[in-house]
């Protein structure tokens, strides 16, 4: 076809490229990206309207690569355009020969697709497979909100998916009916190890996606005309689907043999390889037609922010009689689960908010925004890896997302979110029920392992410094509200405990709450107790029968947030005779291990004790039965804090 004459002599050179900066780099996915090479030129020098010279600009068509490791494909191309990279206040200008630089520690050009390091035509770090296309969900569902006819492009493996998230993306995109999102399978019938399952085959790829509901297109991935007809096909009433015939290692021989997947060739081997691409170029018709630029890409004005400014959930009194919560209010007594609920209804008065649930929106209390704002309310059921990655996209198409569950079902998508870490992603998670206070429903329900996970990256940092994930631990209603109006005011990532029981308000509404801070409830002079969550409430009860049974004085503090400012508590605990009681109802890995960590580097030579899930609960009708269970009751408290004074003396 003589139109795609231009297009058949770029892929040669890009294939060319692809296999040099493979072997240049030592690694890389040489024969997956030159599977994917046609889909890729058609989008991204014919179909996208975008400009790679601003990758920043918010109305331009999207692609999610969700089959990361073959992104050497979209690095040629995207160098041959010339397509800028960076930051908007310092952006510069690739050149061909730069996609040399693959994975060179100074580069840009990450071993996968990695925004976060300055490459901003991707949205969201990819190449943990089977995550690409619900972060392309989450980026199709903020262009609705934006009233945006911007497209979303997502290339995915055959291989991957055999990954369970990839079809909760499905699930959701035909929930949502989400037009905008074009699923392209390569289909290159070849795993890592071995062949792909017959379950993973072209044909019932397209039997499956058909019955999920969605309009599939079967084509050869390296024709041009099957290629641009199902690119740019219109969508009717269902989201379309197209199921790409490839060839793994296409015009290159020795790459389309089993056991090239993730190895380049020598440098050796190169002429020969070259010689297989100037072969397909002779057959194609091209081999004496000059390289030249062939992108005719359409430009597309910019998206309107839908906010800018720091953003407020109102006054607390307010914001509970606003869901129903009048009386609580004037009773002072609240679970934090209900006031993230207020919280989140409130500042969703701001456009820029949205929220994401796992069918349980009406224990976590997402409920009371989903009912206020159902637009910008997205019920991802029982699908929680889908919620965090589609919440990815949705914070990369400029929203402010608060994904809730209960903490527990959160660890099931602890890769997820370590994805969503490494890109910067500014989403908020919330999880519910959190900790042994829940009692009945058992182990099962409980989330216990989930502050050391989240911990380990409050103590990684994102490229500007910043702590890759903040931890906020709320102990009563009004620091819930107002902890929840300060991760919507944060930059980046952030992770909340919320708790089931009822307790009494430590605070008055106008108290304020800061990144890292703590606070000090109480002054005392015997030995410092330091709590946090639904146990700030446990160690008031044993400060109390410290002081009648014991004649003690204990300081109290409440560690509501990490990374916590753990110098200034080690001073207080200086002062109270070097003695340092930490409680928390989870296991080993939160404020313990912080506090112990400090006082290890520390030269004040405080003791720290700490009193944590020590062994695995089961159920129990009630908090209290089950702090008994696991030696964290008011009592224990009271009993390991007087023994910590008695040994001091």
């Amino acid at each position: 076809m003589a139109e795609y004459k231009d297009l058949d002599r770029k892929v040669i050179e890009l294939g060319k490229q692809i296999v040099r900066m493979c072997t240049e780099a030592g690694s890389g996915h040489p024969s997956s990206s030159l599977s994917i090479l046609h889909l890729t030129a058609a989008l991204m020098y014919r179909v996208m309207r975008y400009d790679p010279k601003n990758p920043w600009n918010t109305g331009s068509d999207r692609l999610v690569l969700s089959e990361g490791h073959a992104v050497p494909a979209v690095y040629a191309a995207y160098c041959d355009l010339g397509g800028v990279v960076g930051s908007a206040d310092q952006p510069s200008q690739l050149r061909f020969e730069d996609a040399l630089t693959l994975r060179e520690a100074d580069s840009v050009l990450d071993g996968h697709p990695n925004p976060a390091v300055g490459f901003p035509f991707f949205d969201a770090a990819t190449g943990s497979l089977g995550q690409g296309l619900s972060v392309a969900a989450g980026l199709a569902c903020a262009a609705r909100l934006d009233e945006s006819d911007r497209k979303i492009f997502c290339i995915l493996g055959d291989g991957e998916s055999r990954e369970g998230q990839v079809w909760e993306a499905v699930d959701f995109i035909v929930d949502y009916n989400l037009l905008a999102v074009r699923t392209i399978f390569s289909c290159n019938g070849q795993g890592q190890s071995d062949a792909v399952s017959p379950q993973q085959s072209p044909e019932r790829l397209t039997e499956k996606l058909t019955a999920f509901g969605m309009d599939v297109k079967v084509i050869d991935g390296h024709n041009w005309d099957e290629i641009f007809e199902a690119l740019t096909a219109e969508a009717g009433d269902k989201p379309i689907a197209v199921v790409a015939k490839t060839i793994k290692g296409w015009g290159v021989n020795e790459l389309q043999g089993q056991g090239y997947h993730g190895k380049p060739l020598k440098t050796e081997q190169l002429d020969a390889a070259f010689a297989d691409l100037n072969a397909k170029a002779d057959e194609l018709g091209v081999a004496e037609l000059a390289d030249r630029d062939v992108a005719d890409l359409q430009q597309v004005a910019a998206v309107e922010p839908a906010g800018s400014g720091e953003l407020s959930a109102g006054s607390l009194a307010e914001a509970l009689a606003a869901v129903g919560l009048a009386e609580a209010y004037e009773q002072r007594k609240l679970a934090t689960r209900r006031a993230y609920g207020a919280a989140l209804a409130g500042l969703g008065s701001d456009p820029r908010i949205v929220a994401l649930d796992g069918d349980v929106k009406n224990s976590t209390f997402a409920d009371f925004f989903a009912k206020k704002y159902p637009e910008r309310f997205f019920e991802a059921r029982i699908a929680e890896q889908n919620m965090v990655s589609a919440a990815t996209g949705l914070s990369a198409g400029g929203r402010i997302a608060f994904a809730s569950t209960f903490s527990k079902f959160l660890l099931r998508a602890c890769d997820q979110i370590e994805m969503a870490a490494i890109t910067n992603a500014n989403v908020k998670l919330v999880g519910s029920h959190a900790g042994v206070s829940l009692a009945a429903d058992g182990p099962s329900q409980m989330a216990l392992p989930d502050l050391a996970f989240m911990r380990a990256f409050a103590h990684s940092t994102r490229v500007d410094g910043a702590p890759s994930i903040r931890l906020f631990l709320p102990s009563d209603a009004v620091s819930a509200f107002k902890l929840t109006e300060l991760m919507a005011n944060t930059d980046g990532m952030c992770y909340m405990r919320t708790h089931r029981p009822d307790v009494a308000f430590l605070y008055d509404d106008d108290e304020t709450f800061e990144l890292g801070g703590f606070k000090h409830l109480v002054d005392g002079e015997d030995v410092l107790i330091v709590a946090s969550g639904y146990m700030v409430h446990i160690a008031i009860e044993a400060r109390q029968i410290l002081e009648d049974q014991y004649g003690l004085s204990a300081s109290l503090v409440d560690a509501y947030c990490l990374p916590l400012k753990v110098d200034e508590i080690l001073k207080i605990g200086d002062d109270c005779r070097g003695q340092i009681l930490v409680i928390e109802d989870n296991y080993l890995g939160g404020v313990a291990d912080e506090i112990t960590a400090a006082a290890a580097k520390s030269d004040l030579g405080v003791c720290v004790e700490t009193k944590v899930v020590h062994r695995v609960p089961k159920s129990a009708k009630t908090p209290e039965e089950i702090l008994k269970m696991v030696h964290l009751s008011p009592e224990d408290v009271a009993a390991a804090a007087q023994g910590m004074f008695d040994q001091a003396d």
